[in-house]
């Protein structure tokens, strides 16, 4: 059946049970259960599109309309040509298999009969659709992929454009509202460079991922083995890393005497110097919450490199305080760009243990980095954690190592 007979009431395409290919899901007994989904997510739809349109209307005052419209024709590819039932019956499927993809990629509600979607948002749909028409995948992971682009790219504008406002009040003193006007109008003149950026990026960071996830992988697994008694809870994990947490002392009582900006500027200062030392050492930022970096390195020598020279930058840093830090090697799963497991938790708790400016370290990877002259393993007194029992942490020093230099 070609794209243009399927019915609209047509789901995703299913794999086949052997592999084949797509397989046509069965329609008679789908189509009544596809229908009144529809009619239901349709109700639910115009009432949540009501509210957030609400939220979502430009501020009131001088010119702010005329700056949304501007910007959204210069964002926005095409004309708003078609409804949600329209862009379903374009891609041959069903509302609720289509709402699944643009729910995915970040897409909010519309109202039912509102020409939302242009012809561009139509081939970004499609594009995951044929993932899974094609057969490269089933549709739990092209959704799962499509969500991916919907998060990161969400958390990345937040980012650009509080950027954009804090450097407009710094700059030019603007007031906060004042500042997110100035925002709207640079838009359209800096999307075309950073989206140009970001295609050139993602290829580059692809490649780099592919690498660690997996050609260097086995390599990884089989350094994890040393100094493993064979109860280690970890050991199932498909892949070896040393994994990191940096966290600023007394961040709350802080928080609470600074004024927006003030602790604004801190927190950046000490997401930005963190960034550039995992980056410069090899390594990786996880995620940033808060007062707290979480990083990975393939190897624990590596990881603690950073480890070491994270706590120092951040001591000698006017505009910080300082730093607990602590480093686990050890197996994890790798899931949604962040990662899990028992050598997570343990760098979690080890890091509250540590004192302002040092670094801690559990017994395995003080054990695998013993043999490098580069640094020096101080063994403290056994402790009690909680969720993990006794570990017996040992305090990372400077050998011969050189301190890692950042920008």
């Amino acid at each position: 059946m070609s794209r243009a007979e399927t019915p609209d009431t047509a789901p995703l395409p299913i794999i086949a049970p052997d592999g084949s290919g797509p397989a046509e899901a069965p329609r008679r007994k789908d189509s009544h259960d596809e229908r009144r989904a529809d009619r239901h997510e349709d109700r639910r739809g115009e009432a949540a599109a009501d509210r957030l349109e609400e939220v979502d209307a430009p501020p009131p005052g001088a010119g702010w309309t005329t700056a949304m419209r501007t910007l959204d024709a210069g964002l926005v590819v095409g004309p708003r040509a078609y409804t949600a039932r329209e862009v379903a019956q374009r891609m041959g499927v069903s509302t609720v298999s289509a709402r699944k993809i643009w729910r995915a990629l970040g897409y909010p509600t519309s109202p039912e009969g509102h020409k939302a979607f242009t012809e561009a948002d139509v081939e970004a749909f499609e594009s995951v659709l044929e993932l899974v028409r094609s057969g490269a995948l089933n549709e739990d992971a092209a959704i799962s992929l499509a969500r991916s682009i919907g998060q990161m790219t969400d958390r990345m504008v937040v980012w650009q454009i509080e950027a954009l406002v804090e450097d407009k009040i710094v700059s030019e003193g603007l007031t906060d509202p004042e500042a997110r006007r100035a925002a709207v109008d640079l838009l359209p003149e800096i999307v075309t460079p950073l989206e140009r950026a970001m295609r050139i990026v993602y290829r580059r960071q692809l490649n780099r991922a592919v690498k660690r996830l997996t050609v260097r992988v086995e390599a990884g697994l089989a350094a994890s083995e040393e100094g493993r008694d064979g109860s280690e809870s970890d050991s199932p994990l498909p892949l070896a890393r040393a994994v990191g947490f940096a966290d600023m002392v007394s961040y709350t009582t802080l928080s609470r005497t600074m004024d927006d900006r003030t602790l604004a500027r801190m927190v950046q200062r000490f997401e930005t110097l963190s960034a550039e030392i995992i980056s410069a050492g090899g390594g990786w930022l996880v995620k940033t919450i808060g007062d707290e970096v979480m990083f990975n390195a393939e190897t624990p020598e590596t990881g603690a490199a950073i480890a070491l020279a994270l706590a120092e930058a951040i001591a000698a840093d006017d505009e910080l305080p300082s730093a607990r830090v602590a480093l686990s090697w050890g197996r994890v799963l790798s899931r949604m760009g962040d990662i899990y497991g028992p050598t997570v938790n343990l760098a979690a708790r080890l890091t509250s243990l540590a004192d302002p400016g040092t670094v801690l370290v559990d017994a395995m990877t003080a054990a695998a980095l013993s043999r490098d002259e580069r640094f020096v393993l101080v063994p403290q007194p056994p402790r009690i954690v909680r969720g993990v029992g006794e570990v017996r942490p040992s305090l990372l020093l400077n050998g011969s190592a050189q301190t890692l230099l950042a920008d």
